[in-house]
């Protein structure tokens, strides 16, 4: 019997230069499970070894600089440590014959001098402090106040974007995708809540999209525009993200990205104004491979690329409890409950151990450790996979 997931989710999709066997995406997770010196370890080539049925993974957010650090032990793309740690992750995922893209991240404000080079301050458009508390080493602090970015140091991240992506490119990812979404530095770029600057990076939309445009043109030229995405989050409403006209801002980021032929947009589609905010017009606008993200099952994200709502779909919480999603899916087989106590800790626990379809773990002491690869290289989650 030919499901409506059979027909629309599982068959293969076009997404800029790169043939996807499927349309079920992974969303990007953090997970907090990086080693010393935020370098990815065999372990995270493991969690996305198991989870390369994916038609598409995008990597947790990986800061791009010391500076872009938010969290404890997130992974970073800007050591020769840190390469060497990716490329066991993209090793093991090509082994799979999956695809696999880096999320390059630069939290801005939603950092603590915790983890700031220097115990500096955070830095942000404008010295203007998120509401809440961030979890540090120590456990939870306030936020402070960051300050705001002179025009050299707007300059230098851009550039931080791009050293990133030439990294990432060097550690064998099949591309990138820019997170301008979530309340981090590119969304607080975006948005006159969070950029209240009098300059040309503030005021209009055509000004706070301006950040947004010179860091895809930064990084664009090291993959192609075919192997480089963008995600946003035009509703999203944590961290004290808000917008005077959201509908102007994303249509003005929309058109302006619709102009460099990229290979997607991924949309965080859950907030405040998820109702009212029109994701077709937004979707139009852009004119490109659109990935739709939030709260979706497999019923629901069949649905809506069956209604031209999407090109494919991203999931988050689904693929932490399970790694043979797409199996499942195909085969409307009942999904794993996920853990919600080991998101962010239990090493392995809540990580590599959940069970497929045959009840056994993928991976693990057996057929993981016989591939050889792990010698080869010397309230948060839902927000990141908008669910």
């Amino acid at each position: 019997m030919c499901t409506p997931v059979l027909r629309h989710l599982i068959p293969p999709v076009t997404l800029g230069e790169l043939r996807l066997k499927n349309r079920v995406i992974m969303a990007p997770l953090t997970r907090s499970r990086a080693g010393e010196g935020d370098v990815p370890t065999p372990m995270i080539a493991e969690y996305y070894w198991q989870r390369a049925g994916a038609g598409l993974i995008i990597t947790e957010a990986s800061q791009i600089s010391p500076q872009g650090k938010g969290y404890p032990r997130t992974p970073g793309i800007f050591s020769s440590q840190q390469i060497n740690g990716w490329k066991t992750v993209t090793d093991a995922v090509h082994s799979r014959d999956g695809k696999i893209f880096l999320q390059l991240w630069h939290v801005g404000r939603l950092s603590h001098p915790d983890v700031q080079p220097h115990g500096g301050l955070p830095v942000a458009p404008s010295a203007i402090a998120a509401e809440g508390e961030i979890f540090t080493s120590e456990g939870l602090k306030p936020l402070v106040t960051p300050q705001a970015l002179t025009e050299e140091g707007i300059l230098s991240t851009i550039d931080d974007f791009r050293k990133a992506a030439e990294n990432a490119r060097e550690a064998g990812f099949d591309g990138v995708e820019i997170h301008a979404a979530n309340g981090y530095i590119i969304d607080q770029f975006l948005r006159d809540g969070s950029n209240q600057r009098t300059d040309e990076w503030g005021g209009s939309a055509e000004n706070r999209i301006r950040f947004l445009k010179e860091v895809v043109e930064a990084v664009v030229p090291v993959f192609g525009a075919g192997r480089t995405g963008v995600r946003i989050s035009p509703v999203f409403d944590g961290f004290s993200m808000r917008d005077s006209n959201p509908a102007e801002t994303f249509r003005a980021a929309a058109e302006m990205l619709r102009g460099f032929g990229l290979a997607y947009l991924h949309v965080m589609q859950l907030g405040s104004e998820t109702c009212s905010f029109d994701f077709g017009a937004l979707k139009e606008q852009f004119g490109g491979p659109y990935i739709a993200n939030g709260g979706y099952n497999g019923d629901s994200a069949a649905q809506a690329i069956a209604a031209g709502q999407a090109d494919a779909v991203s999931f988050g919480t689904l693929f932490i409890a399970n790694p043979d999603l797409v199996s499942r899916f195909a085969s409307d087989a009942p999904l794993n409950d996920v853990d919600k106590t080991t998101f962010y800790q239990g090493e392995e626990k809540g990580y590599t151990d959940y069970p497929v379809l045959s009840g056994v773990p993928l991976g693990g002491q057996g057929e993981w450790h016989w591939m050889g690869l792990t010698g080869q290289s010397d309230k948060k989650l839902k927000d990141d996979a908008g669910e």
